[in-house]
């Protein structure tokens, strides 16, 4: 064991302890180090040794295995609900402690911290580490000397976004309505407190907008009544670009600091007259932020803080110095944050209590929220059945008849409580945008998610809605008719995220039909119509007043207007089809690009990308992109697949389901160009079996 008058043990092995770690080891190799890290624990034994080794420490059972090893101080990392508890228990065997924030959940408990700490003589502080952010830091230097003159009013916009949810139990952040403010509403309180004066009131609003859907409540405003003056903040997860920007108003200026472009703005009382004064201030407000985003780093080291105020910590300790944030100062803003997190909480659980689920419902549709869910859902309310939808958010005005389950589909909680009771499933759901995790977590695990789900609940049918993009276009090229016999795609993970996801999931639910799962899947093509556009990249791409196609225009496209998909699906249920049958579902009048552009592509010229060039460039950003370490978004790969000559049919659409389109893509193109004229006739739809009975 060294010398140091310190001795360090991490109770919590998660993300956030890796940078306490780094910080305690970069005071560790430090010529006169006070500290020396002893190890970490976790309750989650696998992961604490796995973390241990990774960062080159010890791992421990526990926190008594970390004080017997020597700890004399304790950072603890754990879920903010087990905050109190972990920091009073190692305040009991003697420790100093510093808290991640929040300090705690409640204020009552942040309070017997502060009490039994000073009970015992020892020193705890909690991590508000925006305040030992450069930036911040340099900000509240020209506050204390006066630059400003008497601060009136702060204004905090701090843009978020989580990490990609990858399916599995549900991160803090998507399970309580309430966290996003617990976890970033605290550094706005926090930082207000520190220049307006301690916080006499908070008013703050929430609602949900769709930036992560995922989210309860994505926007967030707040109004702060500090005993120096006013303040509001906004947390948004739907502005783009991110920012992070506080101002802070003074008698004798204003300061604007971007933490996002790390640069500094002030405009200044100036002995000038009016109409010079804001000249000047308006040459040095647009000079700051060029001069600054020219010299700062290229890489913002968002942990920077949290080094910053774990050093002040052990150099204030060393000193007999009272702490960088006390306790008092960190209660009385988790005394705001609290209420307005409790309110929240408390406002979700009331709007979740009116979505009740019945005992038994004939149909579960997934992605009910999605333009072809939507269309399923809007045929079997028509055709009289009880449907319960299974979508991400809440509505803002639930249709009458529906029942709505919530959640995520990686979340195999939510998906259980949806399919339970459910007789037929029919599974939309899946990851449209995003990088690998979105599709992982949504396509992959949420379909995995709901075999399990079918299987326990023994569902009478599950239908897969997949995709034609799973099949092997660059390798089908030129050898006849795509079909449900062609192979699947064997590069998946060059054709992107997507092909990737719903490949996986495909063979998923093909395995669980092998094992006695009631199921089949179809593979829609290029659906269009119900709020999907026509025209998108497989069929040109409009610039500047024209419509550039790649290659000579003629290749085929898969088209299926949204109400024959539908009908598709209809059929599949009154065929009772449940043996892992593969159904493509196209529409068997094969327009090519440049047909559908002049069937709906209006009076715009067309420029055709020859085939060579478009490889050319494709090669060229492989080569280019390759260099960085990064993969192509056009790959040649890719663009073989995209510009594949292919021409696609279906051996069992007619067979198996009886389906032939009813709408067609001529008239379905005419009802997406021209929704407001006369529709022509088309056949009557396919009747629909009641399942029940």
């Amino acid at each position: 064991m060294s010398n140091a008058r310190f001795r360090a043990g991490m109770v919590g092995a998660g993300s956030i302890c890796e940078f306490h770690v780094a910080a305690v080891k970069k005071l560790q190799a430090a010529s006169e180090a006070t500290v020396d890290l002893v190890g970490i624990a976790d309750l989650d034994a696998e992961r604490a040794f796995t973390n241990a080794e990774k960062w080159g420490t010890q791992a421990f059972a526990d926190l008594d295995a970390l004080v017997a090893a020597g700890a004399n101080v304790i950072h603890v990392l754990t879920p903010p609900s087990t905050h109190a508890k972990v920091a009073m228990a190692a305040l009991e065997r003697g420790c100093h402690v510093i808290i991640e924030k929040p300090v705690a959940e409640d204020p009552e408990d942040a309070t017997k911290i502060e009490q039994l700490a000073k009970q015992k003589g020892l020193t705890v502080t909690v991590n508000h580490a925006l305040l030992y952010v450069p930036q911040i830091t340099r900000a509240l230097d020209s506050v204390k000397a006066g630059a400003l003159g008497q601060i009136v009013s702060v204004d905090i916009l701090h843009g978020a976004e989580y990490p990609s949810y990858e399916g599995g139990p549900l991160p803090p952040w998507y399970r309580d309505a309430g966290y996003p403010f617990r976890d970033l509403g605290v550094h706005c309180l926090d930082l207000i407190q520190e220049l307006l004066g301690p916080i006499e009131d908070v008013d703050a609003d929430w609602r949900s907008l769709g930036g992560d859907p995922n989210l309860a409540f994505d926007e967030w405003r707040a109004m702060v009544r500090c005993t120096r003056g006013l303040a509001q903040f906004q947390l948004t997860w739907n502005t783009k670009p991110m920012q992070s920007q506080l101002i802070i108003h003074g008698t004798k200026g204003i300061l604007r600091v971007d933490l996002s472009a790390m640069f500094h703005g002030k405009q200044a009382s100036r002995p000038l007259p009016k109409v010079f004064e804001r000249l000047v201030n308006a040459f040095a407000d647009s000079l700051q932020p060029l001069i600054g985003g020219f010299f700062a780093r290229k890489e913002i080291d968002s942990h920077e803080g949290l080094r910053e105020l774990v050093a002040d910590f052990y150099r204030r300790l060393a000193a007999g110095e009272p702490p960088p944030v006390s306790v008092a100062d960190a209660g009385n803003v988790v005394h705001w944050v609290a209420k307005v997190a409790r309110a929240a909480d408390a406002d979700h659980e009331a709007h979740q209590a009116r979505f009740q689920l019945s005992e038994s419902v004939p149909y579960l549709v997934t992605g009910a929220s999605g333009s072809l869910g939507k269309a399923i859902v809007a045929q079997l309310r028509n055709d009289g059945h009880e449907v319960r939808v299974f979508q991400r958010r809440m509505p803002s005005k639930p249709q009458d008849g529906l029942e709505y389950a919530l959640g995520n589909l990686g979340d195999p909680v939510a998906v259980d409580r949806a399919v339970n009771g459910a007789e037929i499933v029919i599974h939309c759901g899946a990851a449209t945008k995003g990088g690998w995790p979105e599709h992982r977590g949504s396509t992959v695990v949420g379909t995995q998610n709901v075999i399990d789900a079918c299987t326990k609940y023994g569902v009478k049918q599950l239908v897969h809605i997949s995709s034609m993009s799973v099949i092997d276009w660059a390798g089908s090229a030129g050898k006849g008719n795509v079909t449900e016999a062609t192979a699947t795609e064997p590069r998946a993970e060059e054709r992107g995220a997507y092909t990737r996801a719903k490949l996986e999931a495909e063979k998923l639910v093909s395995n669980a039909a092998k094992h006695g799962l009631p199921a089949v899947i179809l593979r829609p093509g290029q659906i269009f119509g119900g709020g999907i556009p026509l025209i998108n990249g497989a069929v040109a791409r409009g610039a500047g007043g024209r419509w550039v196609v790649l290659g000579d225009g003629k290749l085929e496209l898969p088209l299926v207007y949204i109400d024959d998909v539908v009908d598709a699906v209809m059929a599949s249920i009154d065929k009772q089809l449940t043996r892992g049958e593969i159904i493509q579902i196209i529409d068997p009048d094969h327009l090519t690009q440049e047909e559908v552009l002049g069937l709906a592509g209006g009076t715009r010229g067309i420029v055709r990308v020859p085939r060579a060039i478009v490889f050319a460039l494709g090669r060229l950003g492989e080569i280019s992109l390759g260099a960085l370490g990064k993969p192509s978004p056009i790959g040649v790969y890719r663009l073989q697949s995209a510009l594949a000559r292919l021409h696609y049919e279906s051996d069992r659409a007619a067979s198996l389901l009886g389906w032939q389109p009813r709408v067609g893509v001529r008239e379905g193109i005419r009802r997406v160009t021209n929704p407001t004229s006369v529709a022509e006739p088309v056949k009557s739809a396919p009747v629909l079996r009641a399942v029940s009975g």
